[in-house]
C-alpha cells in the first residue's frame, strides 16, 4: 500500500480506516493567460528555491476555483461530487489525483488513485489499442508483469475485437470509453475517481460499468463521482458534496445533499412576478375587450393557495373583466420548467379542446381543473393568454413563477405518477 501527501503545511494524520483526507484545500486560477504565464513562472521559481509558502491572497485576476474544502474518505465509501457547472468539482478531482496542486490546504491519499476524468483522454491517437493499454496502466501505476497479467481480461471487457492492433483514432468514441474504463478498473485502483465519463457509451455498457463498480466496491474501492443525473449519485453514492462557487455548500448523506441540490437548483431564476398574481386594473378594455384580472391556484376546498400540491387535486384559475361580447373565449396555458432547460411542461388550451365560451360583458372566472396535479416538487413559469378563438390575442402574461410542493418522496422525472404497488 502507498501513501501520498500534497500538501503545504505539515503532514497530516491519515486514520488507518481512511483513505482520503482533505484539510482547506483551496486552489485559485487567473483569468488572464498573460497573467497566468507570469504567476506560473514565479510560482515555479519559488519552489525550486524551496521559497513557496500557503499563499491565500489572491493576485490582480485571480480567483478562487476552490475554498477550505475538506472531506473525509473512508475505504469502500462512495462520495458524490455535486454543485452547478464551474463550482470546482472537476478541479476537486485534478487535485487528489495529482494533477494539479493545491494553493493552500493538504491532501493525504492512501493508496492506488486512478482518475476517469475523461474517457479515453490519456491516449496517444498515434498508438494502437495493445501500445496504449500498456502506456495507460503503467502511468497508473502498474509494472509490465502486471500489465501482462490483465491485458486479456482488458481487452475483453473493452469489447474491442481485432481493433485492438489498430490506432486509436480510428476508433469511435464509445471504443474509446470502454476500452479507458476497462483500463481504469483493472490497475485494482484503491481510489477511483468518474468525472461524468458514465453518460457515453450503450446502455448494454453502462450496464456493464455499473457491475464492475458495484463488483470493485464489494473488493473495498473507494469511488468519487461527479454527476448531473440525480438518481445516479443515489445509486452509486453514500455520501455526498455539494459545491457552489468553489466552496463547500453541504456535506454529508448523499440523500438528504441531492434532495437539498436539487431544491435549491430548481428554484434559482424564478421568474416575477409569481402566482398569486392579480395585476393593476387596465384603463382601457375597448381595443381587446377583455382584461385580466387574476391568475393564481385553488384547492379541492375552493381556497386560493400559494403552493400547490403535487399529486392532489387542484384548479388554475384566470379571472378577468369583458367589456363586450366574445363569441369563443378561451385560455391557453404554457408550464414550463428552468431547471430543465426551460423544457415545455404542460401545453393546452379550451380551443383545442373544444371548449370555449360565448360570453357577453362581466366578470368571470375560468379554471382549469388538474386531477390530479402531476408536476413534481420544483418551480415552474407559467404564460397565460385569454383569445377568442385560437388566433385574436385578448390579454396575456408571458412569465408568471410559481411553485409546487409534495407530501410524497419521489425521485426525479418529469411528472408525478399516482401509483400503487403489487405482486403476485
Amino acid at each position: 500500500m502507498t501513501e501520498a501527501t500534497t500538501e503545504l503545511g505539515h503532514e497530516p494524520v491519515l486514520k488507518e480506516d481512511l483513505v482520503l483526507c482533505l484539510n482547506d484545500v483551496s486552489k485559485k486560477f487567473c483569468r488572464s493567460l498573460k497573467k497566468s504565464l507570469v504567476y506560473g513562472v514565479q510560482d515555479i521559481a519559488s519552489e525550486v528555491l524551496g521559497l513557496r509558502q500557503q499563499c491565500d491572497r489572491l493576485r490582480s485576476g485571480e480567483f478562487w476555483a476552490l475554498q477550505n474544502v475538506s472531506l473525509e474518505l473512508g475505504r469502500g465509501e462512495s462520495l458524490g461530487l455535486v454543485g452547478a457547472n464551474g463550482s470546482g468539482k472537476t478541479t476537486l478531482l485534478r487535485i487528489i489525483s495529482g494533477l494539479i496542486k493545491p494553493d493552500t490546504g493538504r491532501v493525504h491519499i492512501r493508496g492506488r488513485v486512478a482518475p476517469l476524468i475523461a474517457l479515453g483522454a490519456g491516449f496517444n491517437p498515434v498508438l494502437t489499442g495493445r501500445e496504449n493499454i500498456y502506456a495507460n496502466m503503467a502511468i497508473l501505476g502498474l509494472s509490465k508483469p502486471e500489465i501482462d497479467q490483465r491485458y486479456d481480461a482488458v481487452v475483453e471487457f473493452a469489447e474491442i475485437g481485432e481493433a485492438i492492433e489498430s490506432p486509436v483514432h480510428s476508433y469511435s468514441s464509445g471504443m474509446a470509453a470502454r476500452l479507458g474504463f476497462a483500463c481504469a478498473i483493472y490497475t485494482n485502483p484503491d481510489i477511483l475517481l468518474i468525472d461524468e465519463v458514465l453518460s457515453v457509451g450503450d446502455i448494454r455498457f453502462r450496464l456493464k460499468c455499473d457491475r464492475a463498480l458495484h463488483q470493485l466496491q464489494a473488493q473495498g474501492t473507494s469511488l468519487i463521482v461527479i454527476s448531473h443525473f440525480f438518481q445516479g449519485i443515489l445509486n452509486i453514492c453514500t455520501k455526498a458534496l455539494y459545491l457552489s462557487r468553489g466552496e463547500v455548500r453541504a456535506y454529508g448523506d448523499a440523500r438528504s445533499i441531492m434532495d437539498k441540490y436539487d431544491l435549491e437548483l430548481i428554484t434559482v431564476g424564478n421568474a416575477s412576478p409569481s402566482l398569486p398574481f392579480f395585476p393593476v386594473a387596465k384603463e382601457e378594455l375597448q381595443s381587446s375587450g377583455v382584461g385580466i384580472t387574476g391568475v393564481y391556484f385553488r384547492n379541492s376546498q375552493n381556497t386560493i393557495i400559494d403552493v400547490p400540491v403535487s399529486g392532489e387535486e387542484v384548479s388554475f384559475c384566470v379571472s378577468c373583466n369583458v367589456s363586450r361580447q366574445i363569441d369563443r373565449l378561451g385560455l391557453y396555458l404554457y408550464i414550463y420548467q428552468p431547471a430543465q432547460d426551460n423544457s415545455l411542461m404542460i401545453h393546452v388550451s379550451q380551443e383545442y379542446d373544444g371548449k370555449t365560451f360565448k360570453v357577453s360583458a362581466g366578470k368571470y372566472e375560468l379554471r382549469l381543473y388538474f386531477l390530479p396535479l402531476a408536476l413534481l416538487r420544483g418551480s415552474y413559469t407559467a404564460k397565460v393568454a385569454l383569445k377568442d378563438g385560437s388566433l385574436y390575442a385578448l390579454d396575456a402574461y408571458d412569465s408568471l413563477s410559481f411553485d409546487v410542493s409534495s407530501n410524497e418522496v419521489v425521485n426525479r422525472g418529469l411528472l408525478y405518477q399516482k401509483r400503487q404497488w403489487t405482486i403476485s
